[in-house]
């Protein structure tokens, strides 16, 4: 078969080598000419672990390209996702100027029966404005080409996108037509012969199931922050009230870690869509507008302890913070936690200097040199009066507290990811606030 996939952001890159490493032949298109010419050096747009070896191995092996030139790559194409962003709009809404831009090329150029995939998430009924873009670019064109739409959701985890790529849980794709399902069918067989469902449904059915998997995951952490914000008020210890809830296996133990907030590409944005797409159709996703509200409170949780550990008096204090990336194992710096936390900081007259293994370059881009850039974790503790943990890499995990005492000026830590034992940290004499638990307040004797 072969393949084409527009954009090569995080969804489109993934997935066109994935593609490509089960052998099927795959041209990745975008507008952008320096990011083609860096992926035909190797250098890609985003940090993901294991993706730069799979797309080095599969460009050597003349089964993944790199074009601008999406006429040329639609060209007897069998199948062709479209993976471009649907950034949100002031009201909330997705944003489908370029999917339907994409659309439009594909039925100018298109000279075959294809499946033109919507890959991006996209509000229900953005297959039906596709299919609309294409026939009336054929019909400019007087051609009467024949061919299919579907909807493919990409159900992906920054930090362990290839697996979930190669191994996925479930396959969920809209079609219309069983021989779009066929077509599907023998595109994705290579990732069924280990058992992983493909699940076929309509079109619209699998627009919503992105959606609806997003909220849901993103509810799960709202919740779990406003029952980690009560079991400190009520002297309740939330790690051990997560514990006791996620042996329940209709809740289970996958994310309700309490934190600061829910960020990345996937649900603030999806969130928000999905909200908008009620209102337009004189529908108040209550429960959601209540998710939202609670994320975008905690995201201040962190940065409320320290105004109040140090009386409100902050001005000329250096805060360290270890982690910028909104979850670790990724660059992803959109709607990250610690943007809000650090903008705060400032704000009160602080100075910040900050460590993450991968992100500092694309935080840059938000942050500029507001801020100082350390080396390593280390550096970005000397002569801080606090330590702010943000992100939970796994190097962060088990620290030398020892030098950690001596290179802090002041022996405090606010760990917004409860990665340490509140204990053993104010035994070492350290000031300890985490998420959920009172005992983190007390100061050290």
């Amino acid at each position: 078969m072969k393949i084409a996939v527009v954009g090569t952001g995080y969804v489109g890159l993934v997935t066109g080598t994935c593609f490509a490493e089960v052998g099927i032949d795959v041209t990745c298109i975008d507008i952008d000419q320096r990011k083609i010419d860096n992926l035909h050096q190797g250098i890609l747009p985003i940090y993901e672990p294991g993706l730069e070896e799979m797309v080095s191995r599969n460009v050597a092996a003349g089964r993944l390209h790199f074009s601008t030139k999406l006429s040329e790559a639609i060209k007897d194409c069998d199948v062709a996702f479209i993976a471009v962003g649907t950034p949100p709009g002031e009201d909330g809404s997705a944003d489908l100027k370029y999917v339907l831009g994409v659309a439009r090329e594909i039925g100018e150029n298109m000279t075959n029966y294809g499946v033109i995939v919507t890959k991006s998430t996209v509000p229900v009924g953005t297959a039906a404005k596709v299919r609309k873009e294409i026939t009336d670019a054929l019909a400019k064109r007087g051609e009467a080409i024949d061919f299919d739409v579907a909807s493919n959701p990409e159900f992906l985890k920054e930090g362990a996108a290839i697996d979930d790529f190669l191994k996925p849980d479930r396959i969920v794709v809209g079609v219309a037509s069983e021989r779009a399902e066929e077509v599907m069918t023998k595109l994705y067989k290579p990732f069924l012969l280990n058992g992983h469902p493909i699940i076929f449904m309509d079109i619209p059915s699998a627009e919503m199931t992105k959606y609806a998997a997003n909220s849901m995951l993103a509810t799960k952490i709202s919740f779990m922050n406003d029952i980690a914000n009560l079991c400190e008020i009520m002297g309740a210890d939330v790690n051990m009230v997560r514990k006791g809830i996620g042996s329940d296996a209709r809740i289970g133990t996958k994310f309700i870690y309490p934190g600061i907030g829910y960020g990345g590409s996937c649900f603030p944005k999806d969130v928000k869509a999905l909200i908008k797409t009620a209102q337009e159709n004189g529908y108040q996703m209550q429960v959601l507008q209540a998710v939202e509200s609670v994320n975008d409170a905690q995201k201040e949780v962190l940065f409320d302890k320290v105004k109040k550990h140090f009386g409100g008096e902050l001005q000329g204090k250096k805060m360290a913070v270890w982690g910028l990336s909104f979850k670790p194992k990724t660059d992803d710096m959109r709607e990250a936690p610690s943007l809000v936390i650090i903008e705060k900081l400032l704000a009160e007259g602080c100075t910040v200097t900050a460590y993450d293994p991968v992100a500092m370059p694309e935080a840059k881009h938000s942050l500029g040199d507001t801020i100082t850039y350390a080396k390593d974790q280390m550096e970005a503790l000397i002569d801080a009066d606090a330590l702010l943990i943000v992100t939970e890499w796994p190097e962060f995990r088990v620290p030398n507290f020892e030098v950690m005492s001596r290179l802090l000026k002041q022996k405090v830590i606010f760990d917004g990811r409860n990665i340490y034992d509140a204990a053993e940290l104010q035994e070492a004499g350290f000031a300890y606030h985490c998420i959920g638990i009172r005992t983190a307040h007390h100061e050290p004797a």
